[in-house]
């Protein structure tokens, strides 16, 4: 009876070693599921940005009807593609005209895009990452359906299905735009009201 109480009492170094081996394992998989989590969090702020920036030019455009066609020749925006803000600042009560508040919404939305609006140390430190903005509609700006596409670089690769040529020829986005992330917004304008 003496002999079988000593072999059972405390641990043999091959039991600790085993229980280490299983702790570490768990360990490592609550470190990776942070990161997966970290990864994620960051991309849905991206397409909540996204989002809100898309919305919000749709909204100045209807508001803006009378120059309509001055948003769909403005061409493809973001990292800084229109420059310095146009004169005079629509945004401050001035009298602008439909051109010049269109010109002043552009370079706002672009602004927000690249996150020139958060700065720390005059370095923008909101928008998204490498942004592209295009607006497709009727052409001759008339009533019809207006897109605001955004597209962005994500952190991880997927098959880009989406049917959409946005930022696809800037080589942003991988070599077959694997990590090009994209929101549509579709909006019916007229701007006759």
């Amino acid at each position: 009876m003496t002999t079988s109480r000593k072999s059972n009492r405390g641990f043999s170094m091959l039991e600790l070693l085993i229980t280490v081996i299983v702790f570490s394992v768990g360990l490592l998989t609550v470190a990776g599921l942070q990161t997966v989590s970290k990864q994620a969090n960051f991309e849905a702020i991206q397409r909540t940005s996204a989002s809100q920036v898309a919305y919000g030019l749709l909204e100045d455009m209807r508001v803006n009807g009378d120059a309509i066609g001055d948003y769909l020749a403005a061409g493809t925006l973001g990292n800084g593609s229109i420059g310095a803000e146009p004169v005079p600042n629509c945004s401050t009560g001035n009298d602008c005209t439909a051109v010049q508040k269109a010109a002043h919404d552009m370079w706002f939305w672009e602004q927000i895009l690249d996150g020139n609006l958060e700065t720390n140390a005059g370095v923008g430190t909101g928008g998204l990452v490498t942004p592209t903005l295009c607006i497709t509609g009727p052409a001759g700006g008339v009533a019809g359906v207006y897109v605001v596409s955004i597209v962005w670089r994500g952190t991880a690769s997927l098959n880009n299905a989406v049917n959409n040529a946005c930022g696809t020829l800037t080589g942003n986005y991988g070599a077959n735009n694997e990590f090009r992330r994209i929101i549509q917004v579709p909006t019916f304008i007229d701007p006759t009201m």
